[in-house]
Protein backbone atom coordinates (compact mmCIF):
# COMPACT_ATOMS: atom_id res chain seq x y z
CA UNK A 1 0.00 0.00 0.00
CA UNK A 2 1.44 3.31 -1.10
CA UNK A 3 0.35 6.43 1.06
CA UNK A 4 -0.40 9.14 -0.92
CA UNK A 5 2.23 12.05 -1.69
CA UNK A 6 4.39 9.87 0.27
CA UNK A 7 7.99 9.69 0.40
CA UNK A 8 7.45 6.16 -1.44
CA UNK A 9 5.17 7.18 -3.62
CA UNK A 10 7.88 10.04 -5.02
CA UNK A 11 10.72 7.82 -5.26
CA UNK A 12 8.50 5.12 -6.97
CA UNK A 13 7.49 8.39 -9.20
CA UNK A 14 11.03 9.25 -10.26
CA UNK A 15 11.36 5.67 -11.55
CA UNK A 16 14.76 4.93 -10.54
CA UNK A 17 15.24 2.18 -12.66
CA UNK A 18 15.37 4.44 -15.63
CA UNK A 19 18.35 6.49 -14.25
CA UNK A 20 20.84 4.53 -16.09
CA UNK A 21 19.74 5.67 -19.35
CA UNK A 22 21.27 8.99 -18.08
CA UNK A 23 24.03 8.05 -16.34
CA UNK A 24 25.54 5.78 -18.84
CA UNK A 25 26.48 8.70 -21.21
CA UNK A 26 27.96 10.89 -18.58
CA UNK A 27 30.41 7.83 -17.38
CA UNK A 28 31.05 7.90 -21.25
CA UNK A 29 32.17 11.72 -21.86
CA UNK A 30 33.27 11.41 -18.56
CA UNK A 31 35.96 8.68 -19.60
CA UNK A 32 36.95 10.53 -22.70
CA UNK A 33 37.61 13.68 -20.27
CA UNK A 34 39.60 11.70 -18.20
CA UNK A 35 41.78 10.24 -20.16
CA UNK A 36 43.43 13.47 -21.08
CA UNK A 37 44.78 16.54 -18.61
CA UNK A 38 42.74 17.63 -16.05
CA UNK A 39 41.52 21.39 -15.10
CA UNK A 40 41.17 22.56 -12.03
CA UNK A 41 37.33 22.32 -12.39
CA UNK A 42 37.59 18.98 -13.53
CA UNK A 43 36.13 16.85 -10.65
CA UNK A 44 33.12 19.22 -9.90
CA UNK A 45 32.53 19.32 -13.57
CA UNK A 46 31.66 15.75 -13.16
CA UNK A 47 29.85 16.10 -10.25
CA UNK A 48 27.46 18.72 -11.79
CA UNK A 49 26.86 16.83 -14.74
CA UNK A 50 26.00 13.57 -13.09
CA UNK A 51 23.87 15.54 -11.15
CA UNK A 52 22.02 17.41 -13.58
CA UNK A 53 21.73 14.47 -15.81
CA UNK A 54 19.95 12.56 -12.98
CA UNK A 55 17.76 15.67 -12.01
CA UNK A 56 16.42 16.13 -16.13
CA UNK A 57 15.82 12.00 -15.82
CA UNK A 58 13.64 12.57 -12.85
CA UNK A 59 11.93 15.54 -13.95
CA UNK A 60 11.14 14.04 -17.62
CA UNK A 61 9.65 11.02 -15.54
CA UNK A 62 7.17 13.01 -13.67
CA UNK A 63 6.31 15.39 -16.28
CA UNK A 64 5.17 11.82 -18.37
CA UNK A 65 3.56 10.22 -15.42
CA UNK A 66 1.37 13.91 -15.11
CA UNK A 67 0.56 14.54 -18.29
CA UNK A 68 -0.13 11.24 -19.98
CA UNK A 69 -2.52 11.23 -16.83
CA UNK A 70 -4.19 14.54 -18.31
CA UNK A 71 -4.37 12.83 -21.88
CA UNK A 72 -6.05 9.71 -20.24
CA UNK A 73 -3.01 7.78 -21.68
CA UNK A 74 -2.50 5.74 -18.69
CA UNK A 75 -5.74 3.51 -18.79
CA UNK A 76 -7.20 0.56 -17.01
CA UNK A 77 -5.29 -1.37 -20.21
CA UNK A 78 -2.23 0.09 -19.43
CA UNK A 79 0.32 -2.64 -19.50
CA UNK A 80 3.79 -0.80 -18.15
CA UNK A 81 4.44 -0.45 -14.77
CA UNK A 82 1.88 1.46 -12.51
CA UNK A 83 1.87 5.04 -13.01
CA UNK A 84 1.91 7.74 -9.56
CA UNK A 85 -1.02 9.95 -10.93
CA UNK A 86 -3.27 6.91 -12.58
CA UNK A 87 -2.97 5.26 -8.76
CA UNK A 88 -3.36 8.03 -6.86
CA UNK A 89 0.13 7.31 -5.44
CA UNK A 90 0.65 11.34 -5.78
CA UNK A 91 -2.03 14.11 -6.28
CA UNK A 92 -2.07 16.06 -9.81
CA UNK A 93 -1.81 19.57 -7.71
CA UNK A 94 1.02 17.88 -5.31
CA UNK A 95 2.57 16.34 -9.43
CA UNK A 96 2.58 20.13 -10.49
CA UNK A 97 4.59 21.46 -7.80
CA UNK A 98 6.88 18.47 -8.07
CA UNK A 99 7.61 19.18 -11.65
CA UNK A 100 8.53 22.62 -10.48
CA UNK A 101 10.70 22.01 -7.85
CA UNK A 102 12.88 19.39 -10.40
CA UNK A 103 12.96 21.57 -13.03
CA UNK A 104 14.44 24.30 -11.23
CA UNK A 105 17.24 22.12 -9.19
CA UNK A 106 17.90 21.13 -12.71
CA UNK A 107 18.34 24.84 -13.59
CA UNK A 108 20.51 25.92 -10.60
CA UNK A 109 23.05 22.96 -11.08
CA UNK A 110 22.79 23.80 -14.81
CA UNK A 111 23.60 27.34 -13.87
CA UNK A 112 26.37 26.28 -11.54
CA UNK A 113 27.56 24.48 -14.55
CA UNK A 114 27.37 27.78 -16.83
CA UNK A 115 29.02 29.54 -13.97
CA UNK A 116 31.76 27.26 -13.60
CA UNK A 117 33.43 27.62 -16.95
CA UNK A 118 31.67 30.80 -18.57
CA UNK A 119 30.82 29.05 -21.79
CA UNK A 120 27.58 30.72 -22.85
CA UNK A 121 26.63 28.30 -25.66
CA UNK A 122 25.98 25.90 -22.46
CA UNK A 123 22.72 28.41 -22.01
CA UNK A 124 21.56 27.20 -25.21
CA UNK A 125 22.39 23.36 -24.24
CA UNK A 126 20.88 23.36 -21.16
CA UNK A 127 17.25 25.22 -22.03
CA UNK A 128 16.93 22.71 -25.19
CA UNK A 129 17.62 20.19 -22.40
CA UNK A 130 14.28 21.69 -20.09
CA UNK A 131 11.89 22.86 -23.22
CA UNK A 132 12.50 19.08 -24.79
CA UNK A 133 11.55 17.35 -21.63
CA UNK A 134 8.57 18.89 -21.49
CA UNK A 135 7.94 18.76 -25.18
CA UNK A 136 8.71 15.21 -25.53
CA UNK A 137 5.57 14.18 -23.25
CA UNK A 138 2.99 16.68 -24.56
CA UNK A 139 3.66 16.38 -27.82
CA UNK A 140 6.75 14.73 -29.88
CA UNK A 141 6.18 11.50 -28.66
CA UNK A 142 3.03 11.57 -30.12
CA UNK A 143 4.14 12.24 -33.27
CA UNK A 144 7.13 9.43 -33.17
CA UNK A 145 9.99 11.99 -32.53
CA UNK A 146 11.13 9.95 -29.34
CA UNK A 147 13.71 7.80 -30.99
CA UNK A 148 15.59 10.69 -32.52
CA UNK A 149 15.24 13.29 -29.40
CA UNK A 150 16.76 9.59 -27.75
CA UNK A 151 19.83 9.89 -30.07
CA UNK A 152 20.69 13.70 -29.27
CA UNK A 153 19.59 13.62 -24.98
CA UNK A 154 20.93 10.26 -24.30
CA UNK A 155 23.94 10.17 -26.70
CA UNK A 156 25.28 13.73 -28.21
CA UNK A 157 24.28 16.17 -25.45
CA UNK A 158 25.23 14.25 -22.53
CA UNK A 159 28.48 12.43 -24.21
CA UNK A 160 29.44 15.56 -25.68
CA UNK A 161 28.99 18.25 -23.88
CA UNK A 162 29.95 16.11 -20.33
CA UNK A 163 33.75 15.95 -21.93
CA UNK A 164 33.02 19.73 -23.11
CA UNK A 165 32.83 21.06 -20.27
CA UNK A 166 35.64 18.86 -18.32
CA UNK A 167 37.54 19.84 -21.21
CA UNK A 168 37.13 23.13 -21.88
CA UNK A 169 36.28 22.93 -25.16
CA UNK A 170 37.63 19.86 -26.60
CA UNK A 171 36.17 17.21 -28.73
CA UNK A 172 37.09 14.68 -31.42
CA UNK A 173 35.59 12.17 -33.68
CA UNK A 174 36.01 9.24 -31.47
CA UNK A 175 34.05 11.02 -28.93
CA UNK A 176 31.24 11.64 -31.65
CA UNK A 177 30.95 8.10 -32.81
CA UNK A 178 30.82 7.06 -29.19
CA UNK A 179 27.97 9.64 -28.31
CA UNK A 180 26.06 8.16 -31.31
CA UNK A 181 26.63 4.28 -30.27
CA UNK A 182 25.32 4.93 -26.43
CA UNK A 183 22.42 7.23 -28.58
CA UNK A 184 21.35 3.83 -30.03
CA UNK A 185 22.04 1.54 -26.85
CA UNK A 186 19.63 3.69 -25.14
CA UNK A 187 16.57 4.13 -27.79
CA UNK A 188 16.32 0.24 -27.25
CA UNK A 189 14.73 0.95 -23.70
CA UNK A 190 12.08 3.25 -26.27
CA UNK A 191 11.90 0.54 -28.59
CA UNK A 192 10.88 -2.23 -25.95
CA UNK A 193 8.25 0.20 -24.26
CA UNK A 194 6.68 1.96 -27.24
CA UNK A 195 6.83 -2.35 -28.64
CA UNK A 196 4.89 -3.41 -25.40
CA UNK A 197 2.20 -0.53 -26.01
CA UNK A 198 1.80 -0.96 -29.52
CA UNK A 199 -1.69 -1.85 -29.45
CA UNK A 200 -2.85 0.96 -27.05
CA UNK A 201 -0.75 3.31 -28.53
CA UNK A 202 -2.58 3.19 -31.54
CA UNK A 203 -5.71 3.34 -30.24
CA UNK A 204 -4.32 6.82 -28.15
CA UNK A 205 -2.85 8.15 -31.45
CA UNK A 206 0.62 8.01 -30.58
CA UNK A 207 2.32 7.47 -33.80
CA UNK A 208 5.48 5.97 -32.60
CA UNK A 209 8.12 4.13 -35.05
CA UNK A 210 6.79 0.61 -33.88
CA UNK A 211 3.22 2.10 -34.73
CA UNK A 212 4.62 3.29 -37.84
CA UNK A 213 6.42 0.24 -39.11
CA UNK A 214 3.28 -2.09 -38.06
CA UNK A 215 0.57 0.04 -40.08
CA UNK A 216 3.45 0.38 -42.96
CA UNK A 217 3.16 -3.22 -43.71
CA UNK A 218 -0.25 -4.07 -42.70
CA UNK A 219 -1.03 -1.87 -45.67
CA UNK A 220 1.44 -3.46 -47.84
CA UNK A 221 -0.06 -6.96 -47.21
CA UNK A 222 -3.19 -7.19 -45.05
CA UNK A 223 -4.06 -6.66 -41.81
CA UNK A 224 -3.57 -10.06 -40.55
CA UNK A 225 0.26 -11.22 -42.03
CA UNK A 226 1.34 -7.65 -42.32
CA UNK A 227 1.08 -7.08 -38.30
CA UNK A 228 2.96 -10.13 -37.81
CA UNK A 229 5.52 -9.03 -40.80
CA UNK A 230 5.86 -5.77 -39.21
CA UNK A 231 6.27 -6.77 -35.52
CA UNK A 232 8.71 -9.09 -36.78
CA UNK A 233 10.67 -5.98 -37.77
CA UNK A 234 10.42 -4.43 -35.05
CA UNK A 235 12.28 -7.42 -32.72
CA UNK A 236 15.10 -7.31 -35.11
CA UNK A 237 15.29 -3.30 -35.36
CA UNK A 238 15.78 -4.17 -31.17
CA UNK A 239 18.27 -6.42 -32.08
CA UNK A 240 19.65 -4.23 -35.06
CA UNK A 241 20.41 -1.06 -32.65
CA UNK A 242 22.64 -3.37 -29.62
CA UNK A 243 24.87 -4.74 -32.80
CA UNK A 244 25.29 -1.45 -34.42
CA UNK A 245 25.64 0.62 -31.11
CA UNK A 246 28.58 -2.07 -30.54
CA UNK A 247 30.42 -1.82 -34.01
CA UNK A 248 30.42 1.85 -33.30
CA UNK A 249 31.74 1.88 -29.92
CA UNK A 250 34.56 -0.75 -31.16
CA UNK A 251 35.42 1.65 -34.36
CA UNK A 252 35.47 4.52 -31.34
CA UNK A 253 38.16 2.29 -29.39
CA UNK A 254 39.67 1.42 -32.68
CA UNK A 255 40.65 5.11 -33.11
CA UNK A 256 42.41 5.93 -29.42
CA UNK A 257 43.62 2.32 -28.71
CA UNK A 258 46.26 0.34 -30.11
CA UNK A 259 47.23 -3.16 -30.70
CA UNK A 260 47.18 -5.81 -28.07
CA UNK A 261 45.57 -3.43 -25.41
CA UNK A 262 42.71 -3.19 -28.29
CA UNK A 263 41.80 -6.90 -28.22
CA UNK A 264 40.52 -6.43 -24.54
CA UNK A 265 38.74 -3.56 -24.86
CA UNK A 266 36.55 -5.49 -27.77
CA UNK A 267 36.41 -8.27 -25.49
CA UNK A 268 34.77 -5.87 -23.34
CA UNK A 269 31.88 -5.02 -25.50
CA UNK A 270 31.19 -8.33 -26.14
CA UNK A 271 30.42 -8.17 -22.65
CA UNK A 272 27.06 -6.31 -23.74
CA UNK A 273 26.40 -8.47 -26.83
CA UNK A 274 26.13 -11.17 -25.37
CA UNK A 275 23.45 -9.93 -23.08
CA UNK A 276 22.06 -7.87 -25.60
CA UNK A 277 21.41 -11.26 -27.74
CA UNK A 278 19.93 -12.75 -24.89
CA UNK A 279 17.46 -9.98 -23.95
CA UNK A 280 16.19 -10.09 -27.55
CA UNK A 281 16.09 -14.15 -27.04
CA UNK A 282 13.50 -13.34 -24.14
CA UNK A 283 11.93 -10.34 -25.98
CA UNK A 284 10.69 -12.59 -28.99
CA UNK A 285 9.37 -14.92 -26.50
CA UNK A 286 7.18 -12.80 -24.30
CA UNK A 287 4.56 -10.45 -24.41
CA UNK A 288 1.94 -7.91 -22.76
CA UNK A 289 3.06 -7.18 -19.40
CA UNK A 290 5.91 -10.09 -19.36
CA UNK A 291 7.69 -7.36 -21.50
CA UNK A 292 8.53 -5.29 -18.61
CA UNK A 293 11.43 -7.67 -17.53
CA UNK A 294 12.80 -7.12 -21.02
CA UNK A 295 12.39 -3.57 -20.15
CA UNK A 296 14.66 -4.09 -17.00
CA UNK A 297 17.03 -6.22 -18.52
CA UNK A 298 17.19 -3.71 -21.22
CA UNK A 299 18.10 -1.25 -18.63
CA UNK A 300 20.52 -2.47 -17.59
CA UNK A 301 22.15 -3.57 -20.38
CA UNK A 302 22.72 0.22 -21.34
CA UNK A 303 24.12 1.12 -17.81
CA UNK A 304 26.79 -2.06 -18.50
CA UNK A 305 27.32 -0.90 -21.64
CA UNK A 306 28.05 2.70 -21.00
CA UNK A 307 30.29 1.81 -18.11
CA UNK A 308 32.31 -1.25 -20.22
CA UNK A 309 32.99 1.44 -22.99
CA UNK A 310 33.99 3.84 -20.15
CA UNK A 311 36.32 1.23 -18.55
CA UNK A 312 37.67 0.68 -22.05
CA UNK A 313 38.32 4.15 -22.49
CA UNK A 314 40.49 4.20 -19.37
CA UNK A 315 42.43 1.31 -19.73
Amino acid sequence: MVKTNSLKAWVLAARPKTLTGAIAPVLVGAAFAYSQPSTITFHLSFFLCFLFAILMQIDANLINDYFDFRKGTDREDRLGPERACAQGWITPRAMQWGIGVMTILSCLVGLGILLLHMQWELLIVGALCVLFCFLYTTHLSYLGWGDLLVLVFFGFVPVIFTHYVMTAGGWGIPLVIASLAMGLATDNLLMVNNYRDRHQDKVSGKRTIIVRIIEANSKRYGEVEGSQRGERLCLHLYLWLGIIATLLAGISLCMIASFPLLVIKLGLLLIYLLLHFKTFRQMKAFEGKELNAVLGATARNIFLFGLLLAVSILL
